[in-house]
């Protein structure tokens, strides 16, 4: 993606005269509460650029007039907005953000992965065969609602199956929140089945895993096939890894649409208002509990166990609520011990530094 692909943006206007312009800029996502964060001689000294793809040699960022690559740097991501500083590039502000899809990285470290920022929906995309998880998607719901993201649920070949309602049902039984939309994700079935969510200046990214069309919608939302796709296994339903890094695309219409690539793990840390989101119904049966502290379950009066000897609670979705809590709370737990330590660290560091230097005299 280039600067050209935004001509029609700041068509007939010097770009340095444009590369502030708010009308210009919406067209890349610039809202308010953006705006609000600056002021009009900052926006003239350092225009705002986005961040619209992450490599590993840098940042590629855009904005009306700007076509380029900072250097990396760890707190920001795709979707960021940038106070662009020409004469020092490393040191240009990054913009506090509306949105931000994060999870604990892969590894023993817990660091925290940053995926996305800024986005105004995600689209939760799973297949309508093997790949269909109810786990994963409560996940992916919880990961959207805690970073204020709004959720919709994507059930992609839906044309290759015959009990359609079943699968819709299984989907919509995730939360009463979020929408689901099933359709076919080759033809105009996305641009159509979509559009509510896909408007002019509007952030959306599909997640999920490999192989479940991610890619295939991106393209059918853009009217071409500028994006690799790759056909499943045959053998599992499994997808092979097409999208290989976080990009933005500006599609026709005028949303934005971020391809992912599929994440083979998704492990949730400072998610709680997020899974309580998600599993409101239980949180709901919690405040009926005879005990405040009710472990949920052998406790009398436990409002949860209740539920399920009545039919209202199916026991694997109580399960997976308490798998998602526990894993929560060790990750959150863990990060807080790491930053507390970083923060002990860093302040040793000083101190030696600060003893080490020589006085005055000597």
């Amino acid at each position: 993606m280039s600067s050209d692909d935004f001509g029609h943006v700041h068509e007939s206007k010097h770009a340095d005269s444009a590369s502030h312009d708010p009308a210009s800029l919406a067209a890349l996502g610039w809202q308010p509460c953006f705006a609000q964060q600056t002021s009009p001689e900052a926006l003239s000294a350092t225009p705002p650029a986005r961040v619209v793809a992450v490599h590993r040699s840098g940042l590629q960022i855009l904005g009306v007039g700007i076509d380029e690559t900072l250097p990396p740097r760890a707190d920001a991501t795709v979707g960021d907005w940038l106070l662009l500083d020409r004469a020092q590039p490393r040191a240009s502000r990054l913009l506090s953000r509306n949105s931000l899809i994060k999870r604990r990285a892969p590894g023993t470290d817990r660091q925290v992965q940053l995926i996305a920022a800024n986005i105004d929906t995600v689209f939760i995309v799973t297949s309508c065969n093997q790949d269909f998880n109810l786990a994963r998607l409560e996940r992916y719901v919880a990961l959207a609602f805690e970073a204020g993201i709004t959720p919709v649920i994507v059930l992609t070949k839906a044309d290759l199956v015959t009990d359609l309602p079943i699968w819709i049902d299984a989907a919509r039984s995730v939360s009463d929140r979020v929408p689901v939309v099933a359709l076919d994700a080759r033809g105009d079935d996305p641009q159509d089945r979509l559009s509510p969510w896909c408007q002019p200046g509007q952030t959306v990214a599909f997640l999920g895993s490999s192989g479940v069309g991610k890619s295939t919608l991106t393209n059918a939302l853009a009217g071409s096939e500028a994006i690799a796709t790759q056909a499943i296994r045959e053998d599992d339903a499994k997808g092979r890894h097409t999208t290989t890094r976080r990009e933005l695309h500006l599609i026709l219409g005028g949303c934005l649409v971020l391809d992912t690539p599929g994440m083979r793990e998704l492990q949730l840390a400072d998610a709680a208002s997020g899974i309580a989101e998600t599993f409101e119904d239980i949180e709901a049966l919690t405040a009926h509990c005879r005990f405040g502290n009710c472990q949920h379950e052998r406790e009398p009066g436990c409002a949860l166990r209740e539920a399920i000897e009545q039919g209202q609670l199916e026991p694997a979705r109580l399960q997976r609520w308490r798998k998602l809590l526990a894993e929560d709370r060790f990750n959150s737990a863990s990060l807080a011990e790491r930053r507390t330590k970083d923060r002990a660290f860093g302040k040793m560091v000083k101190r030696v530094v600060k003893e080490g230097k020589p006085r005055r005299g000597f």
